[in-house]
């Protein structure tokens, strides 16, 4: 592990900020908030998650549709005892209403975020909503780094007494055209002040591979955290609508023959999320896996248990 990684001078006293640091294969899940209000909807998601992951990312208003605050989740998986990561997006705030956010989220003692652009709302069910995008996600990095690390709103304006302290996480997609521009883009995440990174879900684990063989060879596995994304696949025709109309998505035909072929294709998806995981573990630079399991909470323990990720490491 490099100086830079090395966990001295922490940030904050994040679990996933001394888990990585330590060397520790890190395991993340992720759970939508609800379409309403009951807060039992993601307290019993994340009692059954508890044990399973180091931290779990809390979605925002994920693909364009109203759900509950990822902040108010956030405080409702934290008291299940969970580290939640707060996820928040350009789409639908501008800089005043994220920079309060974000102090707000550190006052309620949330410290992991995961900056992102957001789904445009033509993915949603109100198309006829008003995107905002005042910043990018490069932008979004930078602000938040800089309110921890300068005590400074984006104005250049003094934050009053406690600055927010933030471990800083960020998306990187490793298939999109041009392939040479995502190391570049990864890179100047980094420069903004990412400390860990999650990915795109991974299907085609030989272009994974190529990436990160571009990302060692500019040595930025030695200045952030990767996460290899993944999303357990249900049906064949689940990979097949994926390959055909999710943008920066490369799934191999083999994969779909594969599930295509299975008695039991959930099953199948499982041992083929479990596969990918042995595989990406073995690449060098990458220091944990991002669990994505939309819409299906309860193939996650199932997951880790196979891969022989258990115990999850006290830190």
């Amino acid at each position: 592990m490099s100086r830079e990684l090395s966990g001295r001078n922490l940030k904050t006293d994040s679990k996933l900020e001394r888990i990585l640091p330590a060397g520790e294969f890190a395991v993340c899940g992720e759970l939508g908030p609800p379409r309403g209000a009951d807060p039992n909807a993601i307290r019993k998601h994340a009692a059954e998650l508890r044990g399973y992951v180091d931290a779990v990312n809390l979605t925002d208003n994920q693909t364009a549709i109203v759900r509950m605050s990822s902040i108010a989740a956030g405080v409702l998986v934290r008291e299940q005892g969970l580290e939640p990561v707060i996820q928040m997006t350009c789409r639908d705030r501008n800089r005043l209403a994220q920079q309060a956010d974000f102090l707000g989220a550190a006052a309620l003692g949330l410290n992991t975020v995961l900056c992102l652009s957001g789904d445009h709302q033509v993915f949603g069910d109100d198309k006829t909503a008003k995107n905002v995008y005042d910043i990018d996600s490069m932008h979004l990095i930078q602000m938040v780094a800089r309110m921890r690390d300068e005590k400074k709103f984006m104005s250049g304006s003094d934050i009053e007494g406690l600055e927010p302290r933030f471990f800083v996480g960020a998306a990187a997609n490793p298939f999109a055209d041009p392939f040479e521009y995502r190391v570049m883009r990864l890179a100047k995440k980094v420069k903004s002040g990412a400390d860990f990174i999650q990915t795109q879900a991974i299907y085609d684990v030989e272009r994974f591979a190529e990436w990160m063989k571009a990302v060692r060879d500019r040595g930025l596995h030695e200045k952030v955290h990767i996460m290899a994304g993944l999303v357990p696949p249900k049906s064949a025709g689940a990979l097949r609508y994926m390959k055909k109309n999710v943008s920066g998505m490369r799934i191999p035909d083999a994969l779909i023959r594969r599930m295509s072929r299975a008695s039991d294709p959930r099953n199948e998806g499982i041992n083929i999320t479990v596969d990918i995981i042995r595989e990406v573990k073995a690449i060098d630079g990458v220091h944990g896996v991002h669990i994505m399991p939309i819409m299906w909470e309860e193939a996650l323990p199932v997951i880790v248990e196979r891969a022989g990720l258990l115990p999850r490491p006290r830190l």
